[in-house]
């Protein structure tokens, strides 16, 4: 009997930095459901039709993707693991073409954004917000738009058939995307391989409530990674306060987790897994 091949939801198409993803972490061995918003994604987990989802979290120039937090938090996904990929922008089209000839460029908000500096020189370029940048390359390819051309990652001028006209054209070099991979089940690692969390938890608004809870994170030996606040829908001026942390000994996180349990309110681990940045 043939295995069955793992079903990876991502957002957006193949070809986009969620595949890479998806095939970085499982190989290529795998079937995609191409989603063009987180929503569609978490709905694709919640009626079990993907396995896993591929969701990117924040980003070193952007910063975080604060509805992703919310969604994880709200649908009660799992995180099972995570990778930080290095965002690299390529201008692509048709092949044969010359910079001179592209008339339009198409890409995600973000993706135009971080290339902003480099379309300075090109005036006669319009740009224009799409929904997602490998489904640009996608479409021109389908229907062979010249004059057109997409930011996206080389994996889609390869996938599509497309030329790089111009290699790297982000403003910072130096910019980084954190992914998590997402799951409805509570995830099965190993304690030898678990050495990174994810907390939510809220607080009374009360002076030295949050000091108080780094203060324990800090005697059970966690190194605070992330920080984020989310604020409260229902109870205006409450937040919830989601925490990244890592750490070498199991046994201290399961310490903090414990002590954290009985200290904050509505306290949550989203998820414990292997540190993507090793």
């Amino acid at each position: 009997m043939s295995k069955m091949k793992k079903r990876i939801a991502i957002q957006g198409a193949e070809g986009s930095n969620h595949h890479k993803v998806a095939r970085d972490f499982y190989g290529e061995d795998v079937s995609l459901k191409e989603c063009l918003s987180f929503d569609v994604l978490v709905d694709s987990l919640l009626d079990t039709t993907c396995d896993k989802g591929i969701m990117a979290i924040e980003n070193t120039i952007a910063g975080s993707i604060i509805p992703n937090y919310a969604l994880i938090d709200a649908n009660n996904l799992h995180i099972s693991g995570e990778e930080y990929l290095n965002i690299h922008h390529h201008l692509m089209a048709l092949p044969g073409q010359q910079i001179s000839e592209i008339k339009e460029v198409c890409s995600h908000p973000m993706a135009l954004l971080q290339c902003k500096e480099f379309f300075k020189k090109y005036p006669h370029i319009k740009l224009v917000e799409d929904v997602d940048t490998a489904e640009v390359a996608k479409r021109i390819a389908k229907d062979q738009l010249k004059g057109v051309a997409a930011i996206a990652p080389k994996l889609a001028a390869e996938i599509f058939g497309l030329e790089v006209i111009e290699d790297e054209i982000q403003t910072m070099k130096e910019n980084a995307t954190r992914f998590v991979i997402v799951q409805t089940q509570q995830p099965n690692n190993g304690i030898d391989q678990i050495d990174k969390a994810s907390f939510k938890f809220q607080l009374d608004h009360k002076r030295g409530s949050l000091a108080a809870i780094l203060n324990v994170l800090s005697d059970c030996k966690m190194n605070l990674t992330k920080i984020q606040s989310l604020p409260v829908i229902e109870t205006p001026w409450k937040y919830s306060f989601f925490v990244d942390v890592t750490f070498e000994d199991y046994n201290d996180y399961k310490k903090a987790s414990a002590i954290l349990g009985i200290m904050a309110e509505e306290f949550k681990v989203l998820g414990a897994y292997k540190n993507g940045r090793k």
